[in-house]
């Protein structure tokens, strides 16, 4: 299993995290694949992927709502509405509050339809996360406010999506998998 540890190089996922979280030692090395273990208290910290959401927000006019990304990673590219999950909340909130965040749609009833492991380049970091794609069905995309890290959103039809203009990986699979479905 390599990881890559957020530098450029291949190692252990938790190459960067040099202290204990529990008791703040220095004395905290590699456990496992996936885990760092400190001598000093014993605590074992696992390295587990962060949960992430997309949302193909689509009318009955079988045209989908798409985002143009504000900042890094893959500023200027194409992106669908969604990102991180917070704490204590289900992925189903978070379609909801994303949506609601960067587009000023309200949404209901999101419907999951897949995942895909990811990682996610932040301020010089690799994030491992699994993004969870849903679909949500509107009659009106009504009065469309691009907010937080959209820079502009876009109404288009279905066959006009084009997954190599997703700047980020696991959501241009989304979308080519997504493709594929309306294909079927």
């Amino acid at each position: 299993m390599v990881f890559s540890s957020g530098k450029g190089a291949s190692g252990h996922p938790l190459d960067t995290f040099r202290f204990c979280p529990r008791c703040g030692s220095s004395d905290f090395r590699i456990h496992d694949a996936k885990a760092k273990k400190c001598a000093s208290c014993g605590f074992v910290y696992y390295f587990n992927v962060a949960a992430a959401v997309a949302c193909f927000i689509r009318n009955d006019r079988d045209e989908v709502l798409v985002a143009r990304r504000a900042y890094e990673p893959a500023r200027g590219t194409l992106d669908l509405p969604g990102g991180f999950v917070d704490c204590g909340e289900s992925v189903e909130e978070a379609v909801q509050r994303e949506v609601a965040e960067e587009t000023g749609l309200c949404i209901s009833e999101p419907l999951y339809l897949f995942s895909h492991p990811n990682i996610y380049p932040y301020a010089g970091f690799d994030v491992h996360t699994l993004d969870f794609f849903f679909e949500c069905r509107v009659t009106s995309f009504g009065a469309l406010t691009p907010a937080d890290d959209v820079d502009r959103l876009t109404i288009v039809r279905i066959g006009e999506l084009d997954p190599s203009q997703f700047g980020l990986a696991s959501v241009a699979s989304g979308v080519e998998r997504y493709l594929l479905r309306e294909c079927k």
